[in-house]
């Protein structure tokens, strides 16, 4: 399991991807999220700007990622 430490209150899908090391980019976070390749708590997530607080967790492509404060 990975995990992203939050710097303020939240972070947002695809920063919380980048962060992790799962996409490379910005654009490549977008394209993971838009092919529905990214769930949020069990729920697959459409939103790249969805906001993630404590405890959140994604899964992508076989990883999980945990949000800590």
């Amino acid at each position: 399991m990975l995990t992203v430490k939050l710097k303020e209150d939240y972070i947002r899908l695809g920063q919380a991807l980048k962060a992790a090391g799962i996409a490379g980019s910005g654009v490549d976070a977008k394209f993971m999220i838009q092919e529905g390749h990214v769930k949020v708590n069990g729920t697959t997530e459409y939103q790249r700007g969805k906001k993630l607080y404590d405890k959140d967790r994604i899964e992508c492509n076989g990883e999980i990622i945990e949000i800590i404060k």
